[in-house]
């Protein structure tokens, strides 16, 4: 099994953990409040990894609910950490109005944060946007010739 990382993994050393950190980004950082969620964010130095902290608390529902916000803005955060302008610690609290969201609204709710906090810039360099960027220009299927289809002799039984 092959060990190296992903470019658009989330290894637990770019995931929040210790209170502390948690302490820090809310005393000493920046909040803005979005659709369903709350974004708190701490810039850090160059060359550091952003790292992720998600808080969900009872009122988002029972632990269903608050198990599905967390893997639905860590999956936002993990689609688009390479897009972030700096590197930064967030910190993303889930409202109770995350409950029943599709995981479209979400990401519409985290990508519209980000831009409010002037965190986020259309597309790293190298890589191409997955969700919501401008796709290549394909050819329609009406334009492309399709070859007459030929009927299948009857079978026999």
């Amino acid at each position: 099994m092959d060990a190296t990382p992903t470019p658009f993994g989330l290894p637990r050393s770019r995931r929040i953990k210790q209170g502390r950190d948690f302490a820090r980004a809310k005393a000493h950082g920046q909040r803005l409040t979005h659709g369903c969620l709350i974004l708190n964010w701490l810039r850090l130095p160059p060359g550091r990894p952003s790292r992720l902290g998600v808080i969900t608390s009872r009122r988002v529902g029972g632990a269903v609910a608050r198990n599905r916000a967390r893997r639905l803005m860590r999956e936002a955060f993990r689609q688009s950490q390479h897009s972030l302008t700096q590197p930064v610690d967030l910190i993303l609290v889930a409202r109770p109005s995350i409950d029943r969201k599709s995981y479209a609204t979400v990401q519409s709710d985290y990508l519209g944060a980000l831009r409010r906090a002037k965190l986020y810039a259309a597309a790293a360099p190298g890589i191409a946007p997955l969700h919501g960027g401008a796709a290549p220009s394909v050819a329609s299927p009406a334009d492309a010739p399709v070859p007459p289809v030929s009927p299948l002799p009857p079978q026999s039984r």
